[in-house]
C-alpha cells in the first residue's frame, strides 16, 4: 500500500479563501483541516474553496473533520465550494446518505454574479436560524 503524506494549503485573496488538502486525510491529519479552515476564515473571506482534488484517502475522522469545516464556513456567512471530491470520499458520503453535502448545492465562487443564489451562505442564513450547538448530519442534509 502506497502511503501519500498530507499536506494543506491555505490562502486568501481578494475575499477568496482556497483550501488545499492532498494525501491521506485520517484521525492524524484531520486536525490540519481545522487549522486551514479557521486561518481562512479569519481573514473573512467571502467565499471558500475546498480543493479535494489530491485527497487520496479519507476515513471516518477526515469525513467529520470535512463536515465540521464546512459548519464553520456556512456559519460564518461564507460561501463555499468544494472541487475535487474522488470516488472514495464519494463512497463513504454515500455510506451515509450524505451524497450531496459537499458536492451538491455549492456556492459559485464567483458571488458578486449571485449573491443569493439557492444553495449559497446568504441564503440559508434567511432561510435558517443559527443553531446553538453542532447541528445533527440529518439537519445539515437539508
Amino acid at each position: 500500500m502506497t502511503v501519500y503524506p498530507f499536506t494543506s494549503n491555505a490562502a486568501v485573496r481578494s475575499g477568496v479563501a482556497r483550501v488545499t488538502l492532498a494525501g491521506e486525510l485520517d484521525l492524524d491529519t484531520a486536525p490540519h483541516v481545522r487549522e486551514a479552515v479557521t486561518a481562512c476564515l479569519a481573514k473573512q473571506p467571502v467565499s471558500l474553496c475546498l480543493d479535494l482534488t489530491g485527497i487520496s484517502f479519507c476515513d471516518c475522522a477526515g469525513l467529520s473533520a470535512l463536515l465540521r469545516a464546512r459548519t464553520s464556513v456556512l456559519r460564518a456567512g461564507v460561501d463555499l465550494a468544494v472541487e475535487g471530491v474522488g470516488s472514495q470520499l464519494a463512497r463513504l458520503l454515500s455510506l451515509i446518505g450524505a451524497d450531496d453535502i459537499l458536492t451538491g448545492g455549492n456556492a459559485a465562487m464567483d458571488t458578486a454574479s449571485a449573491p443569493h443564489a439557492p444553495g449559497t451562505a446568504a441564503t440559508r442564513r434567511e432561510a435558517e436560524p443559527a443553531a446553538a450547538g453542532e447541528a445533527p448530519l440529518r439537519d445539515l442534509l437539508a
